[in-house]
């Protein structure tokens, strides 16, 4: 198996946030250890069928530090037992604030860990309430700069177009990110998701989107940030190699209740619920629930769209050996049929603009 990437899906969080549709849910007693009895299951099983050395691996959810740093521990033995990695892998794992700990932070040390991602969201008090979150700005303030004495890479998640949320907080909090030491931060537009408290809020109840995206684009470069995704910014060097794998179109073993994989042209999708995922490892099954092999042309469609997400975009010659010459040209068609100002077409490929990151969807139905 090709694949040089994991993702571990963490299924707990101690609340649901009014925004999230992400399988998670609050653990209720001894579902964390029978979670981290059938991952070790899946991982053994998955390594039958993977013996090269892992690039990447993100574990993230739901919310990994609801696992205790014991159990970390256990999760971090269970994956060095069947896997390598190889030298200087990146090692993601997702946090949040208020059950992040200095013992957490001992343990992924002491593993390999390189990299933590914090939920931080906004460090808005009545904005982080709204949302539903459970940690307040002094918390994230805290858990950054701790992750940062540890001496790992940090990252910041934001979200901006919330409700009630002024471009004067929105300016505050990224003013407050870059600041603060992050060698990544990544921004995120609120979308509402079906079956979420916030499901149902119309365009008129969300905060204006537009505006607070087109002034990050201009101030976190300014800061020493490149945007080199639609949502993300990062100091040279810094970037998220595992998210890179996603976005080329690379292959990667998903493990985890609700996780996805992506191996040799199939996409594959676990079941979400936790006593259906143990139940088919203690049979010696694999969890899937849903798997699709992608046509040819689909392929290279959703290829096309993951690379326009980078700034550096579609590869010509790297797209062609994949794809096909055809499907090219049917593809700098669709994006040329936009404005010349939200591309950059050229011997070299195609990419967008940053005016073009901001109307992306649009562009991105229409190669779809």
């Amino acid at each position: 198996m090709p694949a040089k990437a994991l993702y571990i899906h963490v299924p707990f969080c101690e609340r649901k946030c009014n925004y999230c549709a992400f399988v998670s849910s609050v653990p209720k007693s001894g579902e964390r250890t029978l979670y981290l009895e059938a991952l070790s299951a899946e991982l053994y099983m998955m390594a039958g069928k993977c013996r090269d050395p892992f690039d990447t691996c993100y574990i993230g959810g739901g919310t990994p530090t609801m696992l205790s740093p014991s159990q970390w521990r256990t999760l971090a033995a269970a994956i060095e037992k069947n896997f390598t990695f190889a030298a200087g892998a990146e090692v993601t794992v997702e946090a949040n604030p208020n059950s992040m700990s200095r013992e957490h932070l001992e343990v992924w040390r002491s593993w390999r860990v390189t990299r933590v991602s914090i939920g931080v969201q906004s460090f808005n008090d009545a904005e982080l309430s709204r949302m539903g979150r459970v940690h307040c700005a002094d918390e994230a303030r805290r858990a950054i700069s701790a992750a940062l004495s540890f001496g790992f890479d940090v990252n910041a998640d934001l979200i901006f177009g919330l409700p009630g949320q002024t471009f004067r907080s929105w300016g505050k909090t990224l003013r407050e990110a870059a600041a603060g030491g992050l060698s990544h931060i990544s921004l995120y537009q609120l979308t509402p998701e079906e079956g979420t408290p916030w499901g149902t809020l119309t365009p008129e109840e969300l905060g204006d989107g537009y505006a607070p995206y087109r002034w990050a684009q201009w101030y976190l470069p300014h800061k020493g940030y490149a945007q080199y995704e639609i949502a993300n910014f990062a100091r040279p060097g810094h970037e998220s190699r595992h998210n890179i794998n996603y976005w080329r179109s690379g292959e990667y073993i998903g493990t985890g209740p609700a996780a996805a994989g992506y191996i040799s042209g199939r996409r594959y999708k676990n079941t979400d619920s936790l006593a259906e995922y143990a139940k088919c490892l203690k049979s010696g099954r694999l969890p899937e629930s849903e798997s699709e092999t992608l046509p040819p042309e689909k392929r290279a469609r959703e290829a096309a769209v993951l690379a326009l997400r980078m700034s550096s975009g579609i590869c010509a010659e790297d797209f062609v050996k994949k794809y096909g010459a055809e499907n090219y040209r049917a593809i700098s068609a669709a994006v040329e049929s936009f404005p010349q100002d939200l591309y950059e077409t050229d011997c070299r490929g195609i990419r967008l603009t940053k005016k073009g990151m901001r109307v992306a969807n649009l562009i991105w139905a229409e190669i779809i």
